[in-house]
C-alpha cells in the first residue's frame, strides 16, 4: 500500500519505490531506500512529516504516493 494511507504515529517498512528514475534518486538520496522503515509523525497542510533513518522529512502527497510500504 502507498505510504499515504499509513495513520499518524504508525510504521511501515518500504518495499518498493515507484515513478521515474530521477524521483526514485532523490528520494534514495534522503533515505527512503527499500527494507528501511518508515515513520509517520504527521499530516500538516497536505504534507507528511516522516521519521526515516532517525530523521525528519517533509514530502509533498504526490511524492510519499510514490513510496509502496
Amino acid at each position: 500500500m502507498p505510504l499515504t494511507m499509513i495513520r499518524t504515529g504508525e510504521s511501515g517498512k518500504i518495499r518498493r519505490i515507484s515513478g521515474k528514475d530521477e524521483s526514485r534518486r532523490f528520494l534514495n538520496n534522503l533515505g527512503f531506500v527499500e527494507g528501511e522503515t518508515v515513520t509517520v509523525v504527521s499530516y500538516l497542510a497536505g504534507n507528511m512529516i516522516l521519521n526515516v533513518k532517525d530523521t525528519r522529512v517533509a514530502l509533498d502527497k504526490s511524492m510519499a504516493k510514490r513510496i509502496i510500504v
